[in-house]
């Protein structure tokens, strides 16, 4: 019997070393696979697309696909428009089957991944300051989906009473409220001797680049306040693994996402008027555009600026 082949499908990203990180998460993930064929796409911004893909699978002999979104919460893009663009080719090619995992979520391997990272970050930082007297920040996405902004709200309350900080501040890079300079401003008022931000992001790419300039910039402007950047998760061997688990749920039948406080099944106070929306993708127009055409294995391809929507991450 051949086992189905496993699709990692992400959102893309202007930035070259963003595309080459999750180039390597999937190349992580086929050596603790190597009885199946592990392949990734991308959403946007980066070739190749998840058709794409698939036309190479399909081409290659493969009638089914695993397919899990390469992505920390479910936001609209894992919700929607990776969904779209699955059901829409299998759709399209009768015979040829795609069965759609789960996001990462809220998870405790996430967390202890979220953890060493911080951990790290101080002993590299060196200097005796306790928790006590330190403040962590932890950086999200930022979307327009509160069941997804307010998870990461949650990573920031169990890293915070788990570690023992002084206090926790949640903020996104953008879409959602405050911003991380907004937050950064507010929190220094607080006392606290050390700041440490943690971008809660499974990848580099323009917005966590933007985050450390943002930090860089205010520890600038406040010499008295220790400011310390803790690495993303990336390739941490506690989410590959948290990958190979979501991987295992869909011939189980446990791939279905939390839906409780979804702005599409339920009426969420706010989002009123997308409660029944259709599963329709938003992404047509830039898909493979984004970077350099060498990197992308000879694809020609454009810049193409489009507002925040712009790494591997949700």
């Amino acid at each position: 019997m051949i086992e189905p082949a496993i699709l990692i499908c992400g959102h893309g990203s202007r930035d070259v070393e963003a595309i080459s990180e999750f180039e390597a998460l999937t190349a992580h993930i086929a050596r603790h696979l190597p009885e199946r064929q592990v392949a990734h796409g991308f959403l946007e911004f980066a070739r190749p697309t998840i058709s794409e893909r698939l036309d190479d699978l399909r081409v290659a002999g493969v009638r089914d696909v695993h397919a899990v979104p390469g992505m920390l919460f479910a936001a609209g893009h894992a919700k929607n428009d990776i969904p779209s663009v699955l059901n829409d080719y299998a759709a399209r090619h009768h015979g040829f089957s795609i069965f759609y995992g789960r996001e990462l979520a809220v998870d405790l391997k996430l967390l202890a991944a979220a953890q060493e990272r911080i951990k790290t970050a101080e002993t590299f930082a060196g200097s005796s300051i306790p928790r006590a007297e330190t403040l962590l920040v932890v950086v999200g996405r930022g979307t327009n989906d509160p069941d997804a902004n307010s998870n990461v709200s949650k990573v920031t309350r169990m890293l915070w009473e788990g570690m023992g900080f002084g206090w926790a501040e949640t903020c996104y890079s953008g879409v959602a409220q405050p911003l991380v300079g907004d937050a950064l401003s507010r929190v220094v008022h607080l006392g606290y001797q050390r700041i440490i931000v943690f971008p809660y992001f499974l990848f580099t790419g323009v917005l966590v680049k933007r985050i450390y300039s943002i930090a860089d910039e205010f520890a600038l402007r406040h010499p008295e306040v220790e400011v310390v950047k803790a690495e993303y998760l990336n390739d941490h061997p506690l989410v590959i693994d948290c990958f190979l688990e979501r991987l295992d749920e869909i011939p189980r039948g446990d791939n279905l996402m939390n839906c409780q406080l979804c702005k599409y099944r339920e009426q969420i106070i706010g989002y009123e008027k997308d409660q029944g929306a259709p599963q329709i993708g938003h992404h047509h127009h830039v898909e493979g555009i984004g970077t350099d055409a060498e990197h992308q294995h000879g694809h020609d391809h454009h810049d193409h600026r489009h507002l925040d929507e712009s790494d591997n991450n949700d």
